[in-house]
C-alpha cells in the first residue's frame, strides 16, 4: 500500500522577501508533504524560521556560491536516504539542483538556468539541460523512478504562453529550448499538468512585473512537474496555484502515490 503525497514547487524570487510578505503562511493550511523552492537567494542560516508553523523533518538547501543569487531549498516530511547537489551538472555552483532519494523514487528540485543574457549563457543553459537528462537516464537505468520539479525557464508550446508569436525569438521560447522539452517527453517523461488537465488554456505560472501582466494574465507556464512514465498510474492530480501571490511566479504541484 503506497501513500499519497502532495509535492509543491515554487520559485519564490527571494525567500527573505517572501517571509517579509508572510507569503508562505498558506503552507500551514495546505500542509504539503514536500515543498521545493527555487531562487531562494539566501544561505541556509539566512532562511527565516517564521515562514510557516508547519514542521518538516528535513530541510536541504543548495545555495549559490555568489551571494544573494539563485539557490534551492527542499522541505520534506519524509526522510530521504540520499541527497546530492549534482555539481557535475551545476558546474558554476549556482545552487540549482537538490536531488533527494526516497527509496526507489528520486525527486529533483531544479532551478534551470535562464538563457536571456547572451549567447554564452544560452549555450550554458542547453548544456545544463543535456547533462541533466543524461543524469536522469542513468538513474532510470538503475531502476529509479523520477520526479522533476522547478522553474524550467522555457514554455513548451504556444498554448503555454500568452503571446507566442511576439516571443518567438526570446530565450524561454526559442525552438532549441522547446525541442529539449520535446526530447524529455520522447525519453518517457510526462508533463503532469498537461497529462491531467489536457489543453487547458490561459494557465500560467510566471508573469512579468511590468505592464500589469499578472492582473491581465499575460503569462508563461515555465514551472513544471515531470515524472517518469512508470509513475503515470500513481499520479492523482497536477495543479497550478495561481491565486497565491508573493513572487512573479506562482506555486505548482502534484499529488502522487509513491
Amino acid at each position: 500500500m503506497s501513500d499519497s503525497i502532495e509535492i509543491i514547487s515554487w520559485n519564490v524570487n527571494g525567500i527573505r522577501a517572501v517571509a517579509n510578505k508572510e507569503a508562505l503562511k498558506w503552507i500551514d493550511e495546505r500542509q504539503p508533504d514536500i515543498l521545493c523552492l527555487q531562487e531562494i537567494k539566501a544561505l541556509k542560516e539566512q532562511i527565516p524560521d517564521n515562514l510557516f508553523d508547519k514542521e518538516f523533518l528535513e530541510l536541504d538547501v543548495n545555495s549559490a556560491e555568489k551571494k544573494g543569487y539563485s539557490g534551492t531549498a527542499t522541505f520534506s516530511s519524509i526522510k530521504s536516504n540520499n541527497t546530492s547537489n549534482a555539481n557535475h551538472i551545476d558546474i558554476l555552483n549556482e545552487g540549482r539542483i537538490i536531488e533527494n532519494h526516497f527509496g526507489d523514487t528520486v525527486l529533483f528540485n531544479v532551478y534551470f538556468p535562464n538563457g536571456q543574457k547572451d549567447e554564452e549563457r544560452l549555450n550554458y543553459k542547453m548544456k545544463f539541460y543535456d547533462d541533466f537528462l543524461i543524469h536522469c537516464e542513468k538513474l532510470k537505468e538503475e531502476g529509479k523512478s523520477i520526479i522533476i520539479c522547478g522553474d524550467v525557464n522555457t514554455a513548451h508550446k504556444e498554448i503555454d504562453l500568452k503571446n507566442p508569436k511576439a516571443n518567438s525569438k526570446t530565450s524561454g521560447f526559442l525552438p532549441i529550448e522547446r525541442e529539449w522539452i520535446d526530447k524529455l517527453l520522447e525519453y518517457g517523461y510526462i508533463d503532469t499538468f498537461r497529462y491531467v488537465n489536457g489543453d487547458e488554456l490561459d494557465r500560467y505560472s510566471w508573469w512579468s512585473y511590468r505592464a500589469n501582466a499578472r492582473v491581465k494574465n499575460v503569462g508563461w507556464r515555465i514551472d513544471y512537474f515531470f515524472i517518469s512514465e512508470d509513475l503515470a498510474e500513481n499520479l492523482e492530480d497536477a495543479f497550478i496555484l495561481d491565486d497565491i501571490a508573493g513572487s512573479d511566479h506562482c506555486p505548482v504541484g502534484i499529488r502522487i502515490s509513491i
